[in-house]
């Protein structure tokens, strides 16, 4: 890695309903060199390749932007990436995962041209967690990554860590997402509030991070010098909103919020009520909270009632229409849609494995976890 030290590295993706093993994959990215280029690929392209997208460009592009390890944006990053382009964003090498990126309409490596030019750098995928497989928990509505499970079949599929049939792709699928503490300490910034520094903050649920968060987190950043973010537990989102919610589970909320620009500190499992102990423990000089109203759903309490007494509570509007059931209802409207494009993702992705496995017969297996495709 030392001998990249100093260049600009590349990392393309559509960046589709982003979730922290987007956020992981730039990290990692920015670790190969100094400056880190985050090409993003247009809906045309998306489609053409891989399958519609979910969210559209512009949503990406702010999602994109929020990231903190991000340098730099190259826009409308064409699919099939070839030396042209890299040079054009003003690149030294592109960084990938060690998953299998495969075009739906060549069948083809789209990295191909810039692994046989030596300008191709593999970092570990993150397992656990993938656009297809947030896709899926939504067709689903499946609560197998936080709900307290009753069926003996499910209760044994979670506790081997299986989320999926045995024929879905190893790079969609496969354990489920458990995050670390060393990962927690990746995202972290490790930074603590200075003298004199204005500490605002915030709660909700932040379940599968869109625009509207971004637009939020954006506004209520810049009204001090240090945000903290508290994120409610799964069964507190459960008791709220019903039905499946959260979609993703607290640990893959709260890394998605420490993954942001604008997120100084993040406390896990808070509860719904900010009390005046919370205010005093970190010291807290403002409150903020979209438009939305929230009730405790006992009795219909204002969970805010303490810093408005104070006189430490603001409203703040994101100026954004994007909710998370807005992404749902997306998805839920298109749903034999996506369907399709998940089911022909998992398809290419093992025909593609088939092959490599076939091509390694006689010598040592690629190790996924390591080395990687490269």
């Amino acid at each position: 890695m030392d001998d990249f030290k100093g260049q600009k590295v590349y990392v393309a993706g559509c960046y589709d309903i982003f979730h922290y093993g987007h956020s992981n994959a730039i990290r990692q990215a920015k670790q190969l060199g100094d400056i880190l280029v985050a090409a993003l690929h247009p809906d045309e392209e998306i489609t053409q390749h891989k399958g519609p997208p979910v969210y559209t460009y512009e949503e990406r592009l702010k999602l994109l932007k929020s990231i903190k390890w991000v340098d730099e944006i190259y826009p409308s990053a064409p699919y099939l990436l070839g030396p042209e382009t890299l040079k054009d964003a003003g690149c030294d090498f592109c960084a990938h995962g060690d998953d299998l990126p495969i075009s739906a309409e060549t069948g083809c490596d789209p990295y191909a041209k810039l692994k046989e030019a030596g300008k191709f750098k593999v970092f570990k995928r993150t397992h656990g967690v993938s656009t297809t497989d947030i896709v899926d928990r939504i067709l689903s509505m499946t609560t197998i990554h936080h709900a307290n499970v009753n069926d003996r079949a499910e209760f044994d599929a979670v506790a081997n860590g299986l989320e999926q049939p045995s024929v879905c792709s190893p790079f969609t699928v496969g354990t489920r997402s458990l995050v670390t503490s060393s990962r927690i300490f990746q995202f972290s910034s490790g930074k603590e509030p200075q003298p004199g520094d204005r500490i605002v903050y915030t709660s909700g649920v932040f379940d599968i991070l869109h625009m509207g968060h971004i637009c939020f987190l954006e506004k209520a950043a810049a009204a001090g010098d240090y945000l903290i973010v508290g994120v409610h537990s799964d069964q507190i989102v459960n008791q709220c909103k019903g039905s499946n919610y959260p979609i993703l589970n607290l640990h893959e909320r709260v890394l998605s919020l420490l993954a942001t620009r604008f997120v100084s500190e993040v406390v896990i499992d808070v509860p719904l009520v900010c009390t005046g102990d919370i205010m005093d423990l970190f010291k807290i000089d403002l409150v903020v909270h979209g438009k939305t109203p929230i009730r405790l759903p006992s009795h219909g309490d204002d969970p805010f009632a303490e810093p408005k007494r104070r006189g430490k509570f603001q409203i703040i509007d994101s100026e954004s229409e994007i909710t998370t059931e807005v992404i749902v209802n997306r998805i839920l409207k298109r749903r034999l849609e996506f369907e399709e494009r998940n089911r022909k993702k998992n398809e290419r992705e093992l025909k593609a494995l088939h092959s490599s496995n076939k091509a390694d017969t006689g010598s040592e297996s690629q190790d996924l976890s390591s080395n990687g495709w490269t």
